[in-house]
């Protein structure tokens, strides 16, 4: 390097430009697309992406858009930008309310379909959750009523790849139809259309056996007349891999994100590929893998599918530990949703060789589709050690699942959190070659659906006829109220997503609550007035507002459009609240859905937040015996949801600003948007949710969310009760950021003492600061299993309760009538031996958005923990080895 360094400027130049293009065409990827076309709808012009490639806008485009009316598309721009999201090619989209074609002149062969989609609002008034489309290509129906606003709400994202695989044959041309529903709009950001091997996928006839048919004899072929939808596509246990270090085919491998198991990597492996071409996946998937753990006894991937259709699921090996290098010294079983797979699989035997990666195929028929499908459902992989193994171990390096079309040559699934009808037929559409129906079946289905129809019609009208004529003869006992009052659940989402019967879903509580119409709403808030805005947070403003010609006062949350909650949060409030009645928690009085408005409507607590009345300068602080009652209420309140309701429901959302205060400074525990229900005691695997400084450690690490992590995050309460001092304020010295980390530190000092409140100083009896501490440092150890349950929590702060008000009535019969004042309080932690250190966030893991508590004050707002979890992934690994 020193004689490097002496080389002249240009003799320099000259080598590191050598180096450079050594550099590039050592990393040429395996595989180079005949076609390659990236169109970023809506826009003009080329424009590079911070991958590097190009995209072209499709205004004036060879490609389309072809019109199919008078009414033409729209060329948007979003109304807002993610900090996730990259401008292109998702700032920009083509909008239309009628249908639209793309036509892509490409090669003979296999082609990736992928569809870029950014669900915000856009100029010229189309606003989110308005669209409702199909998108064809070809003979296939690849999305059928599809609104990409509800799919990105499902998932806790705004923009998504939707990937498809299809043949193009020659001398055709790849047509891309969007066709909107009725009354609403289609729209796309951007399209690719990328080559891809002959046969990646696809197992023609003539090139082998066929594929493993789980459950069946023969074999499955996948040839060419067949489409194909990307579920997930995973780098297990490797991270993420992104497009642009694919092989070429700029697929995107997702970490699986378990953080289960055991995750073993060998990076400077020189891997064979003579097994299966080196295009398959890129090196990195196969160099790591995860294994079972020490107590573990299997493997178990869960990914959310559509049920009744048939999957190809593929598994990719390579056998890269220095120690297993023959046969039988690792073998083990594949179960597929529940079915057997392989018995005794062995990768060494069926590579032929360590550091020889290959993959197993197999086709799955997911469920039946009898009546309503289960959106939930999820297709279970899971790996488990074979008796006849050497090591008693199962590993994988790298999962793909595919959706097949079915004889309809359809892909599409049901949308996500909304069921909506098919739109009328236009005009027909070529059929698959494999979906060929006769003529006269349809028309025998069309008359017995109307027929049908018209008995449903007749049935109504006289059902209601009879209800009319029984109310007719009521007394008044109904009257007006009853207009007022609905199943809350009875959620009529035509207001919401245009004048249709759409209803959000169809098994719901029958819980009665007040329906509101936005003209009440608006009356009680003023329209909104800003004057009235008592508060605002992550679903949006919340409003002061008097109903019933000002007989009562209410709070009015009403949702900001632009915000990451929506639907999902406003139907979990409702459903949570709607079955829930204990005084320490908030009351739903109703809700109102119209016009594209959510709304919902509480008692109004008069004394606002606690987080209010720790650091408003402009109110008292609080009494130290204050504190503890407002603290044994809430522990009370989340004790009712942890084991007093019907179904144990997780908060996910436990802070300061969701203890409200009445006007008798009763605790009530409130915001139930991010709330889990119907827990059982074991781990969920879900998306972490919360807030940045609240949330479990353990949770966000491992996406295991229990009722521990509640308990967490009001340990965090505890402590903010006590010192006054925000969970995370940057405005400190770097130390005393995050409050846990230094609370704990201070314990583990034994000067705990001095960071309380200094309102507080010479308030606490020394027994219950000493119990206090106790409580608050259990709920924030770093492992659950260490943390109290909310039970206990509960007993001990009444327990801490009746030390202060014991200690204070002694003062008081000492000295009636006067002012007393307690000794230096201090905490001994040396009875504790498991203060473990502060916890700091894998930002590489956990993406961040800022969300606005009550007090105006930014948070940053875990919303997801990464790609993959946003996407409903998760995992689990049983634990019971003997």
């Amino acid at each position: 390097m020193n004689n490097l360094l002496a080389l002249n400027p240009i003799t320099s130049f000259v080598f590191f430009l050598v180096l450079h293009h050594l550099a590039i065409a050592i990393s040429k990827p395996a595989y180079n697309p005949t076609d390659s076309i990236l169109t970023n709808c809506g826009s003009s012009g080329d424009t590079p992406a911070p991958d590097g490639r190009i995209w072209t806008g499709d205004q004036k485009s060879k490609f389309g858009p072809i019109e199919q009316s008078s009414s033409k598309s729209h060329s948007a721009s979003a109304l807002s930008q993610g900090g996730s999201v990259q401008y292109v090619p998702y700032m920009t989209a083509r909008i239309s309310q009628s249908q639209f074609t793309y036509t892509f002149p490409v090669t003979a062969g296999q082609k990736f379909i992928r569809l870029h989609f950014y669900s915000v609002s856009y100029q010229g008034g189309f606003n989110r959750f308005k669209d409702f489309f199909d998108v064809k290509a070809g003979p296939f129906t690849l999305l059928s009523n599809f609104s990409a606003s509800f799919y990105a709400e499902a998932r806790d994202t705004y923009s998504f790849i939707k990937e498809f695989c299809f043949n193009v044959a020659e001398n055709q041309q790849l047509n891309l139809t969007f066709s909107p529903s009725l009354s609403k709009y289609a729209f796309i950001n951007g399209i690719e259309i990328i080559s891809m091997p002959s046969n990646l996928y696809y197992t023609p006839p003539e090139e082998g056996s066929g594929l493993i048919s789980i459950g069946k004899k023969e074999k499955f072929f996948i040839q060419n007349d067949t489409a194909l939808e990307n579920m997930c596509r995973f780098n297990v246990a490797g991270g993420t891999i992104s497009p642009v270090l694919d092989t070429g085919m700029y697929r995107l491998w997702r970490d699986d994100v378990l953080n289960l198991g055991l995750v073993n990597n060998e990076p400077n492996l020189s891997l064979n590929y003579s097994k299966i071409p080196n295009y398959t996946a890129p090196d990195e998937v196969y160099l790591s893998a995860r294994q079972l753990g020490l107590n573990d006894t299997n493997l178990t991937w869960r990914v959310p599918v559509d049920q009744g259709f048939r999957y190809l699921v593929r598994l990719h090996f390579c056998e890269f530990v220095p120690d297993i290098t023959k046969v039988n010294e690792r073998r083990f079983d594949i179960f597929i949703d529940n079915q057997t797979a392989t018995l005794g699989f062995d990768v060494i035997e069926s590579s032929g060789g360590h550091g020889t990666p290959t993959y197993n195929d197999y086709i799955v028929t997911a469920g039946k589709k009898v009546g309503k499908a289960d959106d939930d459902y999820r297709l279970f992989i899971t790996l488990r050690p074979n008796p006849s193994s050497i090591y008693p171990d199962a590993f994988l390096n790298g999962l793909e699942i595919f959706k097949l079309n079915d004889s309809d040559g359809n892909l599409a699934g049901p949308n996500s959190l909304v069921s909506v009808p098919s739109p009328p037929a236009t005009t027909a559409q070529p059929s698959a070659p494999t979906a060929k129906k006769s003529s006269t079946k349809k028309i025998l289905l069309l008359a017995i659906g109307g027929s049908v129809m018209g008995l449903l019609i007749i049935l109504s009208l006289l059902g209601f006829l009879v209800i009319w004529r029984i109310r007719k003869k009521q007394d008044g006992h109904y009257g007006s109220h009853y207009k007022s009052l609905s199943c809350c659940w009875r959620l009529n989402s035509a207001a919401y997503i245009g004048k249709s019967s759409r209803t959000m879903a169809s098994s719901l509580p029958q819980e009665l609550c007040r329906q509101f119409s936005l003209d009440e709403i608006k009356a009680a808030t003023n329209d909104f007035h800003e004057s009235l805005i008592i508060g605002s947070g992550g679903f949006g403003n919340v409003y002061r507002g008097d109903i019933d010609n000002g007989a009562m006062t209410v709070a009015i949350k009403r949702l900001n459009r632009e915000s990451s909650q929506g639907v999902r949060e406003f139907r979990t409030e409702i459903e949570t609240l709607s079955q829930l009645r204990h005084v320490n928690l908030v009351s739903l009085i109703g809700y109102c859905l119209h016009e594209g408005e959510m709304v919902l409507v509480y008692d109004y607590m008069v004394n606002g937040t606690l987080r209010d009345h720790l650091y408003d300068k402009f109110k008292n602080p609080l009494p130290w015996k204050q504190r503890l009652e407002i603290c044994t209420g809430a522990a009370r309140g989340l004790h009712y949801l942890h084991a007093g309701a019907s179904n144990t429901i997780i908060h996910r959302d436990i802070k300061t600003t969701n203890i409200l205060l009445d006007e008798n400074w009763v605790a009530k525990v409130s915001d139930f948007g991010l709330s889990k229900i119907g827990v059982n005691d074991s781990a969920v695997s879900t998306i972490v949710k919360g807030t940045w400084g609240y949330l479990d450690p353990e949770y966000a690490r491992r996406h295991q969310l229990t009722e521990k992590s509640d308990v967490y995050s009001f340990g965090v309460v505890l402590l903010e009760v006590l010192c006054a001092r925000k969970p995370l304020n940057q405005k400190l010295e770097e130390e005393q950021w995050n409050l846990v980390s230094w609370a704990r530190k201070c314990i583990q000092n034994e000067n705990i003492h001095l960071i309380i409140d200094p309102h507080l100083i010479g308030k606490i009896a020394p027994v219950c600061f000493q119990k206090f501490v106790e409580i608050a440092e259990s709920c924030v150890r770093e492992q659950g299993i260490e943390r109290p349950s909310m039970h206990d929590v509960m007993e001990k702060l009444e327990f801490a309760l009746e030390l202060q008000q014991t200690a204070d009535a002694e003062k008081e019969k000492m000295n009636p009538g006067e002012d007393y004042v307690y000794p230096q309080v201090s905490f001994h932690a040396s009875r504790y031996t498991n203060i473990v250190g502060g916890f700091q966030l894998d930002s590489s893991n956990i993406s961040i958005d800022l969300d606005t508590d009550t007090t105006g004050q930014t948070f940053p707002s875990v919303v997801s923990s990464s790609i993959t979890s946003s996407h409903g992934f998760s995992g689990t690994i049983n634990s019971s080895r003997k």
